[in-house]
């Protein structure tokens, strides 16, 4: 079996053109939209147009991070896909965070909430019954400077996936989190094929020590590129097209003729083949 599998960092559900000059206070605080000759930068819910990325593109699986919560349920069924999500951080007090988003998305950013997201369709929901058997998370970080958590998902084929994201800006943390996490994902999989990925925040070239052991102790490999962040790493699976970025054009949808350009992160595709799996049984 074949499995196209994307990984994709969200930003929350904001736009990013390549202009920082687009950034400007008035469309922060008024909500007025700025453009250039070729991008727009808009403060707005973007949900529409994410999913006509996201559903539009093919995929068996998708790993997402930084997805709003509320997001969850209308993106797996405009993809229809079936859905396991959990909740990262800043996620206390979500009715009044929602009320603010949707007011002005831009101001409030990251602070309406987050969440990892595995969305799962077309090869792996072949068959009968549901395609993801088993749900856990597991908190990978406490505490500052944010919580930090993995998404684990049985899938009835055998598949196992570990989605999560990495602690940004202090790599001794994230490298701790990819340590847990893997560890946790390794002995829940047990002998089952393994997809292990999403923004790791840490660069081959950079930490070339924490991706190494990734690939040594748990098998997990390969990495994207030496100077990226998001992957999708694997063990018990051939790599049939190895993990590459996405160019930005295909991340950005038209608008008055100018593009909006979403997220500030690439997604991330590879393809792999997975030989017939029978899960044991389980109590």
């Amino acid at each position: 079996m074949r499995i196209r599998a994307i990984s994709w960092n969200l930003f929350h559900g904001r736009d990013a053109p390549p202009s920082r000059a687009l950034f400007t206070t008035r469309s922060r605080l008024l909500r007025v939209t700025e453009r250039n000759r070729a991008h727009l930068q808009v403060n707005r819910n973007l949900l529409r147009e994410f999913s006509e990325v996201l559903c539009g593109a093919e995929w068996d699986l998708a790993m997402l991070q930084e997805t709003r919560p509320r997001w969850a349920a209308p993106l797996a069924s405009r993809c229809g896909a079936e859905a396991h999500r959990v909740l990262t951080s800043r996620n206390s007090l979500a009715p009044l965070r929602t009320a603010i988003a949707a007011l002005n998305p831009d101001l409030i950013a990251s602070n309406e909430g987050g969440s990892n997201l595995t969305l799962v369709r077309g090869a792996l929901t072949a068959g009968e019954g549901p395609a993801i058997v088993e749900r856990r998370e597991l908190e990978i970080h406490h505490g500052a400077p944010e919580r930090r958590a993995m998404a684990f998902t049985r899938l009835a084929t055998g598949l196992c996936v570990a989605n999560l994201h990495a602690t940004a800006n202090q790599p001794v943390l994230a490298i701790e989190d990819l340590r847990r996490a893997a560890a946790a994902a390794d002995e829940w999989a047990g002998e089952a094929p393994l997809i292990f990925g999403g923004d790791l925040n840490l660069r081959p070239e950079s930490r070339p020590e924490i991706f190494a052991e990734l690939r040594e102790r748990w098998g997990l490999a390969p990495p994207t590129a030496p100077d990226a962040i998001d992957h999708i790493l694997s063990r018990g699976l051939r790599v049939l097209e190895p993990p590459a970025k996405w160019p930005p054009e295909r991340r950005e949808v038209t608008e008055d003729g100018l593009a909006i350009r979403l997220s500030d992160h690439s997604p991330v595709e590879t393809l792999l083949e997975v030989a017939p799996f029978a899960p044991e049984a389980r109590g």
